[in-house]
């Protein structure tokens, strides 16, 4: 039998520093793009203290994204604000204040130091191996070759976040751009690729998060099932057939009437849940408004498990930002320019960061073949032939978002609006 896969892929954020010429430095420090990968030392779960952070934070910026964009959205909120609290650690002191602050966190109750070690937890916990979910989280550092970065830098960013650094030559961007992305594509198994497109001869640091999830439903749907010429109604006047998995099975879910949504939450055979929220005919705006970590929270407990006919779209979709745009709009105000103040790094002035772009995309189909799993399908006896379970057709723009478990971190969210545009 067939299974469906969830394939997710970050390319996380590209931070591009650009400078003012000085005098060029011989670095000596940093080694090559073949270094082993740093496993983090086990420190006490402390994420607790910052996926809630994490969690507001994306509903802040999904929400700058909707404003900005008619079509499908999709990021991780973990790669953007762990790239964010790591490229904090270089900064001045006002600035470093403005993105952790920007990112949601009161630093009068949760101090500076508390954060990181926080995010230190977070990704030492996320990249523990599971026999049932791959999830694997990296940091790159690449510096060019002329910088002098300071040592308490690269050993705060290695032990904190267990971030390489390289040294690179960006004089010749082009061949050192294709180095970087063949490393990132690399280090997520070919499923990323062209994500540092933003490399131009001036730039002097790159700062590259990557993250790469992929899991197996629990109760998969079976591809003989899907149908392949479903409707999906991008609004009132736009729609078109497209490929609708179809399955019955128990699923938690519930319609708030509040809001005017159906939610439901699937699981996968690892720690990980998807949160799908489907809004009524017309009200995706007054879902959207909605959305605030209370409204998650009191849907929780409510998530009732029941027999579900369900309808969903085997859609493909990516995103693709640049952050500086928006994230001012989320109190970053002086992260991007002159007054930022990124000596922390090198001990060099006059350093601005002035691209800091994302990408990540998702794959949801019937993908992977597993033997045994009809028992898993057929687990509740007569379900294929019951006529009264309540449907869910995904066939109108709706909502995802994917989280690990364990943790509680929402590792990626968007919105789908048009299945079949890639």
């Amino acid at each position: 039998m067939e299974l469906a896969w969830l394939w997710l892929l970050g390319a996380g954020l590209l931070a591009t520093v650009h400078c003012q010429p000085f005098s060029a430095l011989e670095d000596k420090s940093l080694g090559v793009p073949q270094a082993p990968s740093v496993r983090l030392s086990d420190p006490a779960p402390t994420y607790h203290k910052i996926t809630p952070v994490i969690t507001n934070f994306a509903l802040r910026l999904y929400k700058q994204l909707a404003a900005a964009t008619t079509g499908n959205i999709f990021f991780s909120p973990v790669s953007i604000s762990t790239s964010l609290a790591l490229l904090s650690l270089g900064a001045q002191a006002g600035t470093q204040t403005q993105i952790l602050e920007g990112l949601g966190f009161n630093l009068t109750e949760t101090p500076e130091a508390d954060i990181h070690r926080g995010f230190q937890s977070l990704i030492h916990t996320l990249d523990l191996p599971s026999p049932k979910l791959e999830l694997k989280v990296g940091t790159s550092l690449f510096l060019d070759k002329q910088l002098q970065p300071r040592r308490h830098f690269l050993d705060a960013i290695r032990d904190l976040y267990g971030a390489l650094a390289f040294s690179a030559n960006f004089t010749d961007a082009a061949s050192t751009g294709r180095q970087m992305s063949d490393y990132v594509r690399k280090q997520t198994y070919g499923r990323v690729a062209d994500c540092l497109r933003g490399v131009t001869p001036d730039t002097l640091l790159v700062l590259l998060n990557y993250i790469f999830f992929k899991a197996k439903w629990k109760h998969p749907f079976n591809r003989y099932q899907t149908q392949k010429q479903g409707n999906f109604f991008v609004d009132e006047r736009t729609s078109f057939r497209f490929p609708m998995m179809h399955q019955k099975e128990m699923h938690r879910f519930l319609y708030d009437p509040e809001v005017a949504c159906t939610v439901l939450q699937i699981e996968y055979s690892g720690n990980a849940l998807a949160l799908l929220i489907l809004p009524d005919p017309g009200k995706m705006e007054q879902v959207e408004a909605a959305l605030q970590p209370e409204t998650l929270r009191k849907w929780g407990p409510l998530l009732l498990p029941s027999l579900l006919d369900l309808h969903l779209p085997r859609f493909s979709i990516s995103g693709t930002y640049n952050l500086e745009e928006l994230l001012p709009h989320l109190g970053l105000t002086s992260t991007f320019t002159l007054d930022a103040g990124w000596w922390g790094i090198t001990g060099q002035l006059n350093q601005t960061v002035s691209r800091v772009t994302h990408k990540a995309t998702v794959d949801m189909s019937e993908r992977g073949t597993e033997a045994g799993a009809a028992s898993g399908l057929l687990s509740q006896p007569g379900s294929l032939n019951t006529m009264s379970a309540p449907q869910a057709h995904f066939n109108r723009p709706f909502l995802v978002l994917l989280w690990e478990a364990t943790t509680q971190s929402l590792l990626f969210m968007g919105k789908v609006v048009n299945p079949a545009a890639g």
